[in-house]
């Protein structure tokens, strides 16, 4: 049955804040106007009656375009100085899902991921076969200079030299848990998620994270819940963290709330699970637990107001 009051979008931007006493004002309002831009791009589907796959979709290539964000434009580098980025959707629905990792071109790669969901009968595409699969598609490409932003070469120059001079890791949030996604329900009740990632500053060419792994950085199925992680993602990886939340709910008859706050804080935290993840289940409840000092998150439901927030502290609202 419709219900368009339970309609709701939930993003996050990454739980790799800066830290707080390191955030300058024009920082900050920088962060919540780009945590904006992509509520309202989602929310704008919604309330045109949209689905929650094309929600979580159109929220997360606004978080992509803004290079304030680890994914597409704002992507971090691998130790080679070269960007590697992956993404991932899936529609609660019917759990079809698509995933690439290790790519390159598409200005998207929300998109990338979508089309391997709908236009092949595989889930998940790597590397050079994933970018030539992009290029038949005919999606968008930019030039790799395109994705590069000072910002983040910085970054990397910074963390290679900290290995030069095996200094011990500073344990910066902001270099290891960049990721963006988007959950939501439609008025339909139908659940999706959409998570994309430039991955760790430095990581090993190759490296792949939880974002383009179902059931670990990103899960969606209309029975309980719909998840989009960002964190330490061997951790999320090893311990599925999206798939967790949703057999804690079918199985053990937790709710939304209990199981998401369980799995992070009791579960990935003690093993090293710096991170934290949002999740939507199909009556609009929302929860977005992190176990470190920030997460860059909003929340917009039918009312169509945009709530937004970064470390622990109340939503910034912006009315409809």
């Amino acid at each position: 049955m419709t219900d368009p009051s339970r309609a709701v979008l939930a993003i996050h931007g990454g739980a790799g804040t800066i830290r707080r006493d390191s955030l300058s004002p024009e920082q900050e309002a920088a962060y919540h106007q780009g945590l904006r831009t992509a509520l309202r791009n989602g929310h704008l589907v919604l309330a045109a009656g949209g689905t929650a796959l094309d929600a979580v979709t159109a929220a997360v290539m606004a978080l992509e375009e803004d290079p304030l964000f680890n994914a597409g434009r704002g992507a971090v580098f691998t130790s080679a100085g070269e960007t590697e980025m992956d993404a991932a959707v899936m529609d609660g629905r019917d759990r079809r899902a698509g995933a690439v990792a290790g790519i390159c071109g598409p200005r998207h790669p929300v998109l990338a991921a979508r089309a391997v969901m709908e236009r092949t009968e595989h889930v998940l595409l790597a590397g050079e076969g994933a970018r030539r699969f992009c290029l038949d598609a005919g999606l968008e490409h930019m030039d790799p200079s395109w994705f590069r932003t000072e910002r983040r070469w910085a970054a990397l120059q910074e963390e290679l030299e900290r290995r030069r001079q095996a200094l011990p890791d500073d344990g910066d949030p902001a270099r290891k848990h960049g990721t963006v996604g988007a959950v939501a329900c439609d008025a339909a009740g139908n659940l999706a998620a959409a998570t994309s990632t430039g991955g760790m500053t430095g990581k090993t060419p190759g490296r792949v994270g939880d974002c383009p792994v179902i059931g670990a950085g990103t899960w969606a199925d209309n029975a309980t819940c719909a998840v989009s992680g960002t964190g330490h993602g061997e951790i999320f990886i090893r311990y599925a963290a999206g798939h967790e939340i949703d057999a804690r709910m079918r199985w053990a008859g937790q709710g939304l709330e209990q199981a998401a706050e369980d799995v992070v804080q009791a579960l990935l935290a003690p093993a090293g699970g710096s991170g934290g993840l949002i999740a939507v289940d199909a009556q609009g409840r929302v929860a977005l637990p992190f176990n470190c000092e920030g997460m860059y998150r909003g929340v917009v439901g039918a009312d169509g107001a945009l709530r937004t927030a970064i470390h622990r502290e109340a939503f910034r609202v912006e009315a409809a």
